[in-house]
Order: structure tokens, then sequence, then C-alpha cells
């Protein structure tokens, strides 16, 4: 039994953070009605699972560019004092410049990929917190006690998130749901701003660490994103990004983790 052929592209996104909240939406819902799709959909969840897994997956070290650019440097500069001028050609990029252009052009592809990553990343938190204020889909477990909530996702997820309360500052907690997050069965911890929702998306940063926190505005919803003890976060909510900045801030000092 194969998957609808009117949905392989549709799934692939899905997969991959890739659809907007209109069409994830939309796709989500004919998995609950159509098992070939389902069972495709979690046939291409476990194959990016496995790419992604330690040892088939490979990051790059850090001195890499570094590295690139002082050849670079080195085969070009002699190039530049003793070569003639000469009628401009076209030509493959790689080809262009020898070595000096296959190297630009793997740079290229090194480091505008994590960026499109990236990208496809923060499509999925919106599209996962726009699914969320549907009806019956915003906790699993709804309590404003942290030591409920927090004890709630034990022996669901590999990780123990910090779930401070934080009403005091003004975003009180409603309670807590799983959900799916860059190949994770993630925890979302859910808060309040008056009338408006805040998701709080905790997964496994598995050795990334952001350079410096980010924030971004995506569709009409801010996010904010951080690393901290091992774990990646990203706040979302259609509150101001000055708002999410203040949640932000209060989480970190509730929990007493600094981030990076």
């Amino acid at each position: 039994m194969s998957a609808c052929a009117d949905k392989a592209m549709l799934l692939q996104g899905l997969v991959d953070g890739e659809l907007d909240a209109v069409n994830a939406a939309a796709c989500e819902a004919h998995l609950k009605v159509c098992d070939a799709c389902n069972a495709e959909y979690l046939r291409l969840l476990a194959l990016r699972r496995e790419l992604t897994a330690p040892g088939v997956s490979h990051a790059a070290p850090d001195r890499l560019r570094a590295n690139i650019e002082a050849m670079m440097a080195a085969e070009s500069a002699p190039q530049a004092a003793a070569a003639p001028a000469r009628p401009a050609r076209r030509a493959a990029p790689w080809a262009a410049g020898g070595l000096g252009g296959l190297l630009a052009a793997t740079l290229a592809v090194m480091f505008v990929v994590p960026q499109v990553t990236e990208a496809g990343l923060e499509r999925q938190l919106v599209s996962s917190h726009i699914r969320s204020l549907m009806v019956g889909h915003l906790t699993d477990v709804a309590t404003s006690d942290q030591h409920v909530v927090r004890p709630w996702f034990n022996g669901k997820v590999d990780i123990a998130p910090p779930v401070p309360e934080l009403a005091a500052e003004g975003f009180p907690l409603v309670g807590g749901r799983l959900d799916y997050v860059d190949g994770h069965v993630a925890p979302a911890i859910v808060y309040k701003r008056r009338l408006h929702t805040v998701n709080l998306f905790v997964w496994p940063a598995e050795g990334r660490v952001l350079n410096e926190a980010r924030s971004a505005r995506r569709d009409g919803y801010s996010l904010a994103e951080w690393t901290s003890g091992g774990l990646r976060f990203a706040a979302v909510s259609d509150i101001e990004p000055a708002d999410l900045q203040r949640f932000k801030a209060a989480f970190i000092a509730s929990s007493s983790a600094p981030s990076h």
C-alpha cells in the first residue's frame, strides 16, 4: 500500500519543516485518515533520524573554513601579481579559479545549507505553535504547578527540561505537551501572556551551540532561540518581540541557566 501520489512532496516538506502553516495543518489532517500516507510519513521520520544519528552525519570542524581561506589566499596572491590581463571567459564556477574556485564552491555549499536548515526549522516551529492553538491541541497536561509538569515528561522524552513558574513576571504556566521538533519528540512547555500563548520548545542541542542567541519574526510570530546546558530552546508567540525577550530573560533567570 503506497502513499497518495499527490501527497508525496507534501510529506517530504512536512518532515523537513518546509511547509507553511496552512499546508502543514492540511497534511497532518490527511495523515489521520490515510493509513498509507501515515505509514510513509513515519518511514520518512525514521530515515531522517538515522541520517542525523552520530556517526552518520558529520559536522565539519570550525578550523576548516580558516584553513580553506588561507589556501585560497596563498593560491591567489602569486597569480594576482604575475598573471597578465586576459579577456574574461565564461567557465564553470569550480573551474574559474582552479583550486580556489573549487574551495569557494565547497564553502558556498557548507555555509549556505545550514542557513536553509535553520529557516526550515523556524517554519516548523511556527507551524507547531499554530497547530497547538487549535481546540484540544495546546496541552497534554494542563496545570500551573511546575512540580506536575516537569515529572510528566519523565519516560516520554530523553531530557528533563526546566519548568520554572513565571506568573510573577507576567507569564503564568498553563501546562505542557509532547511535540516533534528537528527530528526529536520534544517537550513543549506552555505559558500565557495575558490572552496570548507562548510555546517553549526544548530538544537536545547535540553539540550545536548557537554562537549568539537569536530572535526572528516570521509570518507575524516572534521567535527567540538559545542554547543552555546541552539543550536548545525556542520560544514562539504572537506577542511583540520585546515581550518575548522579557519571557526569555525571566525563564533563564528562574531556571538558573546561562544562555549562549
